[in-house]
């Protein structure tokens, strides 16, 4: 899939559910130019937008709450 940060993946609809650290790990295995970063559902966070950025966001048990997407 492309992107507007070019070619290689940018978002993991198959991890929805999934555990946060096992959903942070596939997302930089399977993207080398992205560093997954694990927030809590309703925490504050920059609104600016990378290319090198995928938040996992997950709720207090660590399950993947939202499509992690590049941003």
């Amino acid at each position: 899939m492309s992107s507007i940060c070019g070619k290689g993946k940018s978002s993991w609809p198959e991890l929805v559910g999934a555990k946060g650290e096992t959903a942070a790990r596939t997302i930089e295995k399977e993207n080398h130019k992205v560093n997954a970063q694990i927030v809590l559902d309703g925490s504050s966070g920059t609104f600016d937008f990378r290319c090198d950025r995928v938040r996992v966001v997950v709720d207090k048990k660590g399950i993947v709450l939202q499509v992690p997407v590049i941003g």
